[in-house]
C-alpha cells in the first residue's frame, strides 16, 4: 500500500502538471515540461520559453515573448513583454520590456526595472529604480536609490547605504556616467551627464556635466623591490 506521504505527492505532482498543460495550451513554450514549477496564480504570455528548473510563484505575471532560463525563481513579480531572465532570482520586483537580467543577478524587494535595460552578471538591486536604457553589467549592488534613463554603471559600482545604523537613498541622474570600482556614499546625488571616474568614493553632490574624481595619485618608487630584497627571498 502507498504511504500517506507518497499519495500526497502524487496529488501535488498532479496538481503541477495540470497547471503547465494549461500554459502549454495557452502557447507557452517548455524546455522541460517535467522541471518547471508554477503556482496556480502565475499568468504566463503567449510565446515566452520556460527552462528546466524554473520556479514561478505568488502572483507573478510574466508578458510575451519572454525567455525565463535555467534556474530562476521569480515571485510575486511582473515581467514586460520580451524579458530575458538567466539563471536569477527576483522577488516582488518589476521589470519593464525587453530587457535583460542575469546570468545571476538579484532582484530584492520593491525594485523597479525599466525597459531597455541590462542587469548583467552578480548584480544585486534592493528597494530601488532603474531607468529605461540603463545598465549595469557585472558585480555591482543598487541599494535603496533612484537611478535615472541612460545611465552606465560600471562593474564594482557599490551604493553604499547603510552606516550601521540607518539607511540613506542616492540619486543617480539621467545619462550619467559612474566608473568602475567607485562608491556612492549615500545620501549623495550625481546630476545629469556627470562622469564619475573609476576608483572613486563620492561623498558629496556631483553637479551635471561634471567630471568628479576622489582617489590618490599613484606613485611609483623606482628599485624599492630590490632594495628590500624580497626578489632574494623568493628565491
Amino acid at each position: 500500500m502507498e504511504s500517506e506521504a507518497l499519495k500526497k505527492y502524487k496529488e501535488k505532482e498532479a496538481q503541477r502538471m495540470e497547471i503547465n498543460m494549461k500554459h502549454l495550451e495557452n502557447g507557452v513554450e517548455f524546455v522541460d515540461l517535467y522541471a518547471a514549477y508554477i503556482d496556480e496564480e502565475v499568468q504566463i504570455g503567449a510565446g515566452t520559453v520556460i527552462g528546466p528548473c524554473v520556479t514561478l510563484k505568488g502572483k507573478t505575471v510574466i508578458g510575451q515573448n519572454c525567455v525565463i532560463g535555467q534556474n530562476t525563481r521569480i515571485e510575486d513579480s511582473v515581467l514586460g513583454d520580451g524579458v530575458d531572465v538567466q539563471s536569477s532570482v527576483i522577488l516582488q520586483s518589476s521589470v519593464g520590456a525587453e530587457t535583460t537580467v542575469g546570468p545571476f543577478a538579484y532582484l530584492r524587494p520593491k525594485s523597479n526595472v525599466g525597459a531597455h535595460c541590462k542587469i548583467g552578471d552578480f548584480v544585486e538591486v534592493k528597494n530601488s529604480n532603474f531607468g529605461d536604457g540603463s545598465k549595469a553589467s557585472h558585480l555591482t549592488y543598487i541599494g535603496d536609490s533612484d537611478v535615472g534613463q541612460n545611465v552606465n554603471l560600471g562593474c564594482g559600482v557599490v551604493f553604499v547605504n547603510y552606516d550601521g545604523t540607518n539607511k540613506f537613498r542616492s540619486t543617480v541622474g539621467d545619462g550619467a556616467f559612474i566608473g568602475c570600482n567607485s562608491n556612492l556614499v549615500s545620501p549623495v546625488n550625481v546630476g545629469d551627464g556627470a562622469y564619475v571616474a573609476a576608483g572613486s568614493t563620492v561623498t558629496e553632490d556631483v553637479e551635471g556635466d561634471a567630471l568628479y574624481i576622489a582617489r590618490a595619485r599613484g606613485v611609483k618608487k623606482q628599485g624599492w623591490v630590490s632594495a628590500k630584497g624580497i626578489l632574494k627571498k623568493k628565491k
